[in-house]
C-alpha cells in the first residue's frame, strides 16, 4: 500500500511509472504553456443558475449554448 504524502489517502494498488514532480518544484516551461493554453477555454455557457419548466428546455437551452461555442470558435 502507499499513503499519499499530500493528501494523506492510502492506495492499495499504483498501476503505472509516471512518478509526481516533488513537492514545490516548477512546472517545466511546456507545462506552463499547455495550462495558460488550456486557462483560454471559454465554454460560452452564461453564468448564474437557471430553472427550467422541463428536461427538453433545458437541453434546448445548453444545445444553444453549444451551438454558440462552435459557431465562435470557427476562424
Amino acid at each position: 500500500m502507499e499513503r499519499d504524502p499530500i493528501t494523506g489517502e492510502l492506495f492499495i494498488r499504483v498501476v503505472g511509472r509516471r512518478q509526481p514532480p516533488p513537492l514545490g518544484a516548477v512546472p517545466p516551461a511546456r507545462t506552463r504553456e499547455a495550462l495558460a493554453q488550456m486557462a483560454q477555454y471559454r465554454t460560452r455557457a452564461p453564468k448564474g443558475v437557471f430553472k427550467y419548466g422541463s428536461h427538453e428546455e433545458a437541453n434546448r437551452a445548453r444545445e444553444a449554448w453549444i451551438v454558440d461555442a462552435v459557431v465562435a470558435s470557427e476562424p
